[in-house]
């Protein structure tokens, strides 16, 4: 395993900004590009490597081939069909799936044995398909989960607030989706819970439901206004492919395996708070969740179960 070498499955809008983010950040050596696309890695390939000279360290960075997964520590794949209009979300995820299948299968073909981050949509769907078709330990698979959603929650709040976005200390869990919940219970400010700072600086308590909503509005503002988020996503997957990297045990809201009824389920990957490492995910952290939290989650669950139950299982099995 070459230390620092990331593989980076699909060279679209989102897949790009996180290359983009890790030659402006470092701590890569070396990043390959694989997609459908030859001509368009190709290019890719080129436009990344004229910005080496001002970038931190030196990188290799070249478009390749799944042969190359062999000796990678990361692979990240962030390919897939964006939903079209009138699209369901079943039908998106069974598409999804056989491309994510595909992919899967053509890692495990090189005899890697890494850690796998899965950004493609629907991610907590996507990262359990991952992680039947690739057999490996489950630590070694998770997808982003929610950090892409806590940091815009941290962000709103700390615009709210009028804090550092680095001093909120708050997180979105379940669905990377519309039935995603933030248990305000575990929510600090530096180290002040976040109701003693509404109550303390006068702030009515509801806002706090509304700096959800505007977390989970978000993405459909910024779609309708640009057709597609990307920058965000980019710089979250960086960071988490550095917590890998660099071994650092960092908390990250990544899509983690549930098994033995940990948060009451089993068997599904949803977004929890996880400490990750150069093994993947090291351990997730039970947060005690109220009784209406716990529901929520258990719809988030249930959600992404009937899914699976329809048609992904089968899709796997084919």
């Amino acid at each position: 395993m070459k230390k620092g070498k990331v593989v980076l499955v699909g060279t679209g809008f989102v897949g790009m900004s996180m290359a983009y983010s890790m030659l402006n950040r470092g701590g890569v050596n070396e990043l390959i590009l694989i997609d459908i696309d030859k001509e368009k890695t190709k290019g890719e390939e080129m436009d990344l490597s004229h910005g080496l000279p001002f970038a931190p360290q030196r990188m290799i960075i070249k478009s390749g081939d799944y042969d190359e997964c062999k000796d990678a520590e990361v692979v990240v794949i962030t390919a897939g069909i964006a939903q079209k209009p009138g699209q369901t979300r079943l039908e998106l995820a069974e598409t999804n799936t056989k491309i994510m299948k595909s992919i899967t299968q053509s890692i495990m073909a090189s005899g890697f044995n890494g850690v796998i981050i899965v950004a493609s949509n629907p991610v907590d769907l996507m990262t359990y398909v991952v992680a039947k078709v690739s057999g490996l330990p489950k630590n070694q698979v998770f997808g982003s989960g929610t950090v892409l959603d806590t940091a815009r929650l941290r962000y709103i709040m700390s615009e709210y607030l009028q804090v550092s976005s680095k001093n909120i200390h708050a997180y979105i869990m379940g669905e990377h989706g519309d039935s995603s919940f933030v248990p305000w219970n575990h929510a600090y400010v530096g180290c002040k819970n976040i109701e003693n700072v509404m109550r303390d600086e006068n702030h009515p308590m509801e806002d706090l439901e509304k700096i959800h909503q505007e977390v989970v509005n978000a993405a459909y503002e910024i779609i309708e206004k640009k057709k597609a988020t990307y920058y965000g996503i980019g710089v979250a997957l960086a960071r988490i492919v550095k917590s890998v990297l660099d071994n650092d045990n960092s908390i990250l809201t990544v899509s983690t395996y549930l098994k033995d009824g940990q948060y009451g389920q089993d068997d599904i990957y949803i977004g929890v708070p996880a400490i990750i490492n150069n093994k993947g995910v090291r351990e997730l952290l039970t947060l005690e969740l109220t009784k209406e939290e716990q529901i929520k989650l258990n719809n988030s669950c249930g959600i992404i179960k009937e899914m699976r139950e329809q048609s992904i299982d089968k899709i796997i099995e084919e």
